[in-house]
């Protein structure tokens, strides 16, 4: 069924779009300069190679809604009903980058335009700090900067930093800023490391159509039976793209890591005091990003809760009026659409 879409809740409820990305042009330089001089990893070349310099339509399209913070992403969200959007420096931030300086300046002053913007549009625009994870204490006070001089909602991390994961013990510093401002974290994909990516590489599936699920649901996973929720029971932390493909493995993920815990096989696998099913429960929010597909999120809604899976549409990467309106259409009680469209994504961003 088509219907016009509308801003301003004419359907009983506000579309708040939780994971959409904007970029700024000293971000996108450094990208490009580093694809042209080698120092960039296959992903990131495989990646912005294209969305940086490719003539196609899509690629020109994507790289100018990125860069526009203002009127046309304005009249874009009209046209799509979209009444708030929760804005993020687009993937891989300023995570691949060589010169740490450079990195933290480039993150800094993306901050800095970020909540100029949310200040003009209050209404329309909400912003997640960017940090750089290569130096672990900038990045924690760069955290408690957004939350409490910037007014941000959350914090993105981009998946692994050249190659770590957040699991490692030296990331702690983050953590402990997560918790302290108490603001979730979310982990957006990245294209995978050298060492993985090959095989996908070959294959045309290193970025969202496989590769980025693949690297991000493995981060959060490493997460989680490594016990980060058991040393921050109040931790939260967001994924996209209907939770990285987790919800749909839980039973055999459960089964297969009390195995793996009860064998001894594995000296990083200890007993959690929670299972993976629990966690995902009580400290794991998903969005539907670039999935408007209605079996998944009901699905999602299902074995996480229906508190924890939230409405996002992926902009500028995918745009699409049928897709909004497949979310609008979905059979699903109008309370329920409306935690999924609105009130989940109020409540844990605390908007």
């Amino acid at each position: 069924m088509s219907h016009e879409l509308k801003t301003g809740g004419d359907r009983g409820y506000l579309r708040i779009a939780t994971e959409e990305a904007f970029a700024t042009q000293e971000q996108v330089d450094v990208y490009l300069r580093m694809v042209r001089d080698g120092t960039a990893d296959k992903g990131m070349t495989s990646l912005w190679g294209f969305y940086g310099q490719s003539p196609s339509p899509r690629a020109v399209q994507v790289l100018e809604r990125l860069l526009d913070m203002g009127e046309r992403r304005l009249a874009d969200m009209d046209a799509h009903g979209i009444d708030k959007a929760i804005l993020a420096l687009t993937s891989p931030g300023v995570q691949p980058m060589l010169d740490l300086h450079e990195a933290k300046g480039i993150a800094t002053r993306a901050n800095d335009f970020l909540a100029e913007r949310c200040a003009a549009h209050p209404d329309r625009f909400i912003g997640m700090t960017a940090v750089a994870p290569q130096d672990p204490d900038w990045s924690a006070a760069e955290i408690r900067r957004g939350a409490r001089e910037l007014d941000f909602k959350g914090v993105q991390i981009n998946s692994h930093t050249q190659g770590e994961y957040l699991d490692d013990p030296k990331f702690d510093p983050i953590f402990r800023a997560l918790v302290d401002v108490g603001q979730p974290l979310y982990i957006h994909p990245s294209t995978p490391p050298d060492s993985m990516i090959d095989p996908m590489l070959e294959a045309g599936l290193d970025g969202a159509v496989f590769g980025f699920g693949v690297d991000t649901g493995m981060h959060l996973l490493r997460l989680i039976t490594t016990g980060i929720f058991d040393r921050y029971p109040d931790l939260q932390i967001m994924v996209g793209h209907m939770g990285e493909a987790l919800p749909y493995w839980l039973y055999r993920l459960d089964f297969m890591h009390q195995a793996g815990v009860r064998s001894q096989r594995y000296e990083r696998l200890k007993p959690l005091k929670k299972t993976i099913a629990d966690y995902l429960r009580s400290n794991v929010l998903v969005t539907n990003s670039g999935v408007a597909w209605e079996p998944a999120v009901r699905f999602a809604q299902q074995v996480v809760g229906e508190d924890r899976v939230m409405y996002a549409m992926d902009y500028p990467y995918q745009v699409l009026e049928e897709e909004v309106r497949a979310m609008d259409n979905m059979d699903v009680a109008p309370a329920l659409k409306k935690k999924f469209f609105q009130t989940n994504a109020e409540r844990w961003f605390e908007l």
